[in-house]
């Protein structure tokens, strides 16, 4: 292609200025309507030294907090995190699967699709705090909320994924295992399976990446996990418990994410 048959190209592309412009001006006026509602009138020279205090305790952690085993350390409550987190993410993945085949316009009729895809809103849209203070209400605080919270508040992502993994599920191959009088159960099993297992697992371990940051903030309404000493720590300007407590939540989450990520790319590939 040559300079000039490039040059008119360009020449004859559509003008955008209009509407770019347009852009930039809405952006522009939420950007100054969002600065409408800082207010910097309380901070003062209190406010200042707590801030100093908050990175002076995070750069110097307790120690004894951060390496010891007992049950008030933070290797415990990282542990019954994790395990919240892990078995939460169990719940939601097993209870998503039901549903998200009753949810699929292509497997079954479009008004029981419909439904099932409303009840995956309703889920998705109350926070996971909501569901937290429900579950203590029911079982009393402890682990076993944070576990009941966080599968119920899966539901609502992992569902609506595996919908779509199914949707795009290669019809042909059933209608060939059908031709050669395959039964349900070998359908399912060679025709279905190998399709959305990979699929399955990786959005599964996503969740569960996503599910550590949820089981570490409903520890904050009593829902066990490392939230609640965190939050303690917090109002008793303990800053230097709170700093042990953020550094291994911190090294925890880095090596969950590196993981998840080596898994998911061996799934892709296969």
């Amino acid at each position: 292609m040559t300079t000039t048959s490039v040059e008119k190209q360009l020449q004859s592309s559509p003008r955008n200025l209009r509407y770019a412009l347009t852009i930039t001006m809405i952006v522009l006026l939420l950007f100054g309507w969002s600065l409408a509602a800082v207010d910097l009138k309380d901070v003062n020279q209190s406010g200042l030294k707590i801030a100093s205090n908050i990175i002076k305790g995070i750069t110097h952690p307790d120690l004894d907090l951060l390496l010891s085993v007992s049950k008030q350390s933070v290797l415990y409550l990282l542990v019954e995190t994790l395990a919240i987190a892990f078995l939460g993410t169990i719940v939601g993945a097993v209870l998503s699967v039901p549903l998200a085949f009753l949810a699929a316009s292509n497997i079954v009729p479009k008004p029981v699709a419909w439904l099932t895809r409303l009840l995956l809103i309703v889920i998705r849209t109350i926070p996971a705090l909501v569901y937290g203070l429900m579950f203590i209400r029911v079982s009393g605080p402890g682990p076993f909320a944070g576990v009941m919270t966080v599968g119920i508040t899966s539901i609502g992502m992992l569902a609506k994924l595996y919908v779509d993994a199914i949707e795009e599920l290669d019809t042909k191959v059933l209608e060939s295992m059908t031709s050669i009088g395959c039964s349900t159960f070998e359908k399912v099993r060679y025709g279905i399976m190998p399709q959305l297992l990979s699929i399955f697992l990786s959005v599964t371990i996503y969740r569960f990446d996503m599910n550590m940051r949820e089981a570490s903030i409903l520890g904050l309404v009593g829902a066990g996990g490392i939230g609640a000493p965190l939050i303690f720590a917090m109002n008793s300007y303990k800053w230097n418990q709170v700093g042990a407590i953020l550094i291994g939540l911190v090294i925890l989450i880095l090596l969950i994410e590196w993981m998840s990520n080596k898994l998911r790319a061996k799934l892709v590939r296969g």
